[in-house]
C-alpha cells in the first residue's frame, strides 16, 4: 500500500501541470512539423529502390497527391500524441517526485534513465493501439494500399474497432516488442535533457531562456534517435505489415501467413538492403524529431512555468 505522503506526491497538481504542458507542447510541435513526419513514414515503409531525400519525397507527394496529403492523419496523430505525452510526462514526474522525495539533490542521470524507462513501459502498454491505427490511417489512399482496408480507417475510433474485430488484441498491440525496446528512446532523451538542464541551470544560477530549452531539447532527441533508429524502422514496418497480412488470403491449411518477428525482419532488411536499409528515412526522422522535440520542450517549459505562476497568484 502506498503511504499517504507518497500518494500525495503521485497525485500532486505539479505532475498534472507537467502532463498537460507536455501534451500541449507535443501537439504544438507536431502540428508545426507534421509534413516531415509524413515523409518519414513513407520512407520507412519503402522496401527497395534508391534512397530518396526528404525534399524529393515532399515534392512527389505534393505533385502526385496534393498539398493536403502532407497532413493526412494529423487529427488522429494529435489525439494519440496528446494521450501519450500526458501519460509519459505524468508518470515520469510522479516517479521522479517519489524517488527523490522532493529533493533536487537526489536527481541523477542514471536515475532519470531508469525512471524514464519505467514511464516508457507504462506509456507503451497503454497507448500502443492508438499508434497502430495511426500508422495505417496515414497510408490511406496511398498507392499500394487496398481499398478494402482503406474504408475501415476513416477515424481513430473506427480504426480501433476494425483492428479489434479483425485482428484481436494481437493486432491492437502489434509492434509492442520493438516499442518496449524503444522505451530506451524517450528514456535516453529525458536523461540527456534533464542532465543538460541541471548543469546549465547550475552554471547560470537557475536561469534559462526559451532558446536554451530549444537547443538542449534538440541535442537530447538527436542523441536518442540515432541510437534507436533501426528499432523504430522495424516497428513501423511491423505495424504496417499486420494490416497487409490481414488482407492476404489464408494458406491451404486455413491459417493466415505468419508475421515476421522483430529479429527476423531486421535480418531480412540487412540481407536485402544492407546496413543502409536499417537507416532508411533517418534524414527525415532526424529533421522531424529533432525540430519537433526541441519545440515541444520549449513550449512545455514555458506553458508549465506560466501555469505554475498563475496558480501561485491565485
Amino acid at each position: 500500500m502506498v503511504a499517504p505522503s507518497k500518494l500525495s506526491q503521485v497525485l500532486s497538481y505539479q505532475n498534472f501541470v507537467h502532463a498537460v504542458s507536455g501534451a500541449a507542447g507535443g501537439c504544438i510541435a507536431m502540428s508545426t512539423f507534421y509534413p516531415l513526419d509524413t515523409v518519414r513514414s513513407r520512407l520507412q515503409l519503402e522496401e527497395t529502390g534508391e534512397v530518396r531525400s526528404t525534399k524529393q519525397v515532399i515534392k512527389e507527394i505534393v505533385l502526385g497527391e496534393g498539398f493536403q496529403s502532407l497532413y493526412r492523419g494529423l487529427g488522429p496523430v494529435l489525439q494519440s500524441l496528446c494521450i501519450s505525452n500526458f501519460v509519459y510526462f505524468y508518470t515520469f514526474h510522479a516517479l521522479k517526485a517519489v524517488a527523490s522525495g522532493g529533493s533536487p539533490s537526489q536527481h541523477s542521470a542514471v536515475k532519470d534513465l531508469f525512471l524514464g524507462s519505467i514511464a516508457g513501459i507504462i506509456n507503451v502498454l497503454t497507448t500502443t493501439p492508438f499508434w497502430v491505427v495511426n500508422t495505417r490511417l496515414r497510408m490511406r489512399n496511398v498507392a499500394g494500399t487496398s481499398d478494402e482496408v482503406n474504408k475501415h480507417y476513416k477515424s481513430l475510433l473506427e480504426g480501433l474497432k476494425y483492428v479489434a474485430q479483425k485482428e484481436g488484441l494481437s493486432g491492437l498491440w502489434s509492434g509492442t516488442i520493438p516499442s518496449l525496446m524503444l522505451v530506451s528512446n524517450p528514456a535516453l532523451q529525458f536523461m540527456m535533457y534533464e542532465t543538460l538542464k541541471r548543469n546549465i541551470m547550475r552554471f547560470t544560477g537557475g536561469e534559462m531562456g526559451s532558446l536554451s530549452f530549444f537547443f538542449i531539447g534538440a541535442i537530447a532527441k538527436a542523441f536518442a534517435t540515432v541510437l534507436t533508429y533501426p528499432l523504430q524502422l522495424v516497428q513501423t514496418k511491423q505495424r504496417h505489415r499486420s494490416k497487409e497480412q490481414d488482407s492476404k488470403p489464408s494458406t491451404s491449411s486455413g491459417t493466415k501467413p505468419r508475421t515476421e518477428t522483430t529479429l527476423e525482419l531486421m535480418i531480412s532488411i540487412l540481407q536485402h538492403q544492407g546496413i543502409r536499409g536499417l537507416f532508411r528515412g533517418l534524414e527525415a526522422k532526424i529533421l522531424q524529431t529533432v525540430l519537433t522535440a526541441a519545440l515541444m520542450f520549449m513550449a512545455y517549459e514555458k506553458i508549465a512555468a506560466t501555469v505554475v505562476m498563475l496558480l501561485k497568484r491565485n
